[in-house]
């Protein structure tokens, strides 16, 4: 680390927030604007690579500065963000570079090498297993810090990379509970999809892409027919668009239950909680989710979820407590689960108490418990030490 008397300066890299928002992009978010306000008197330089440009409505301190890489052609995108985040890093050196998704971690250790300037990352789930590449090995192994989203994340990257356990620390997923509330189904969804207030519907939030199967929205389709012999006019709603969509279709068509399924393709961030609380129970048994924070919606939303029981949902159900946890492969054990959830039948009262629901993640997940978690661990960091000396 530098010796300067000068103002700690972090650098944080991040692949996007703006401009899409999925997990890694939500996390990105949260992860900025809860540093800023714990050590508001820092300057923060902030590369992104994806986005044109800053949203100004996005909260920032006023040593906060932007540089957006996103007005580039995809081709030249990730050679002008290398150079950007490499030539400031250079120029600057930074007391400490953050950069939120592992593969950003290549240009970190040889500013490391180089300049002496130490970085922290962030492994989230799938990025984050069965890496083979040496070079992203060796950057992982140099970080001074990993946060991982989950105890799942952690263990599994420990285990296949054989990383010091001292420096990967677990810092959970939180979400907007300003946003994600308790509300009556909404009218014009059941006008739009023809559905009654009083019907059992299913809901998923997922991208519906090859690479993202493992999520299981294909295994509540299966489990819809088991389900229907129990509650005829349960529906499923699938929230996302991918180009898995046809697969699924066609796996509609072969169980013939179209009737009964709703692909509502892509969904603005407005109107998401609408659909939250349009359903009855949320439900994504995943097989290789690093933590999910839909779920979190879901629950700040009142609604019972199911998860698999075989990665990052464990952590965000917390074992079971928040959620009913099933194995993502057996689908009559998930209609089993829905049919309890849905009949209201299953023994843990929580799920019944909207609330109660609301209240207790919110106490667990909350901004507030994530800014603290964060603000602990800079603490207790010897770079935090350093960073205030210097």
């Amino acid at each position: 680390m530098k010796a300067t008397s000068t103002t700690p300066i972090i650098h944080v890299w991040l692949p996007n927030i703006f401009e899409f928002k999925g997990g890694i992009q939500v996390y990105s978010a949260f992860f900025l604007q809860a540093i800023q306000t714990a050590f508001p008197q820092w300057r923060y330089d902030v590369f992104i690579k994806h986005d044109r440009q800053a949203d100004p409505s996005f909260p920032r301190s006023p040593l906060t500065r932007f540089y957006c890489s996103g007005q580039w052609d995809l081709a030249l995108r990730t050679p002008a963000f290398a150079f950007n985040i490499l030539s400031q890093g250079w120029a600057a050196q930074p007391d400490l570079i953050v950069a939120t998704h592992l593969n950003f971690t290549l240009a970190a250790y040889w500013l490391k090498r180089l300049r002496g300037i130490p970085y922290w990352t962030v492994a989230h789930g799938v990025e984050a297993w069965n890496i083979q590449r040496p070079n992203l090995q060796r950057a992982l192994h140099s970080a001074d810090r990993i946060l991982a989203v989950s105890g799942y994340t952690r263990d599994r990257l420990l285990k296949e990379q054989n990383l010091d356990p001292a420096k990967v620390m677990i810092l959970p997923n939180t979400f907007d509970e300003t946003r994600f509330k308790i509300a009556p189904k909404p009218q014009h969804l059941l006008r739009r999809y023809n559905l009654k207030a009083d019907q059992p519907i299913i809901l998923t939030v997922a991208r519906l892409d090859s690479t993202e199967q493992y999520k299981g929205y294909d295994r509540i389709i299966q489990a819809l027919l088991k389900i229907r012999h129990h509650l005829y006019n349960v529906h499923y709603i699938l929230v996302g668009e991918g180009n898995d969509r046809p697969r699924i279709e066609r796996l509609i068509e072969q169980l013939d239950i179209k009737p009964y399924v709703t692909l509502a393709g892509f969904v603005n961030d407005a109107e998401l909680v609408d659909y939250y609380n349009l359903c009855d129970v949320f439900a994504m048994p995943s097989l290789g989710e690093g933590f999910g924070i839909v779920y979190l919606e879901a629950l700040a939303c009142g609604k019972p979820v199911l998860g698999g029981d075989r990665d990052g949902a464990v952590d965000a159900l917390c074992q079971g407590e928040l959620g009913v946890l099933v194995n993502p492969n057996d689908v009559d054990r998930i209609a089993d689960c829905l049919i309890q959830l849905l009949k209201k039948v299953h023994p843990n009262s929580l799920f019944y108490d909207p609330l109660a629901l609301r209240e207790k993640v919110i106490s667990i997940y909350g901004f507030a418990s994530y800014q603290e978690r964060l603000t602990q661990i800079f603490n207790d960091s010897h770079l935090f030490q350093r960073c205030l000396e210097s």
